[in-house]
């Protein structure tokens, strides 16, 4: 895996990071709960995916108001790398500095030691590079829940069920997911032209 982001122009990376608001029916007397930016009742899918788009760790089931970055702050991924569990002991050595396995993610999420982030404001043409490197290999995790989302269609429109029996479809859809890129089954590129039409994502 860390050779195939490397590959993708960013070395060391151990999975691409992202969330995405899954539609769900408004629950009773608690609607305004789960009503996010785009105004539709929803829950947030948190993932980390790998160069093939495979999830790695998963998180569902926030409610569709919550911040990328509490939702990160508050997942057992976040305890694990804080930590140093989540990754072997493995690290890439530049000029004698010591780089351990990050991930990638957008600017949702807070800096942090393994958490790289494209640089922000006007980059000169080095940060220019780096961005260009890193939301190439960032780009997996998008494409991830783009094929998810296309497979499944039931995540593209209301799921007609609780937000705790919703948690668990969502889960299993990626479950499934990894299975059918594991035997590397056929994707058609027409299903993605389905996702496309959906629900407008919320900036979190």
């Amino acid at each position: 895996m860390l050779a195939s982001f490397a590959a993708l122009g960013f070395p060391n990376c151990g999975g691409a990071l992202d969330a995405t608001h899954i539609p769900i029916r408004a629950p009773e007397h608690r609607a305004a709960h789960f009503t996010n930016k785009k105004g539709y009742c929803s829950i947030v899918l948190q993932a980390l995916v790998d160069h093939r788009g495979h999830f790695l760790d998963v998180c569902a089931g926030w409610s569709g108001r919550a911040h990328d970055a509490r939702i990160l702050s508050n997942s057992g991924l976040f305890r694990r790398l804080e930590v140093g569990t989540y990754f072997p002991r493995q690290e890439l050595t530049v000029r004698d500095v010591p780089m351990p396995i990050c991930i990638i993610g957008d600017v949702a999420y807070p800096l942090l030691p393994w958490l790289m982030l494209p640089y922000t404001g006007r980059p000169d043409q080095n940060w220019a590079r780096f961005n260009d490197h890193l939301n190439r290999a960032r780009n997996q995790v998008e494409c991830a829940f783009g094929c998810l989302k296309a497979r499944f269609h039931c995540l593209l429109t209301h799921l007609e069920m609780g937000e705790r029996n919703a948690t668990e479809v969502v889960a299993m859809c990626c479950v499934l997911h990894n299975v059918v890129v594991r035997r590397g089954e056929a994707f058609l590129p027409t299903w993605i032209a389905a996702e496309a039409q959906t629900y407008e994502q919320p900036n979190t």
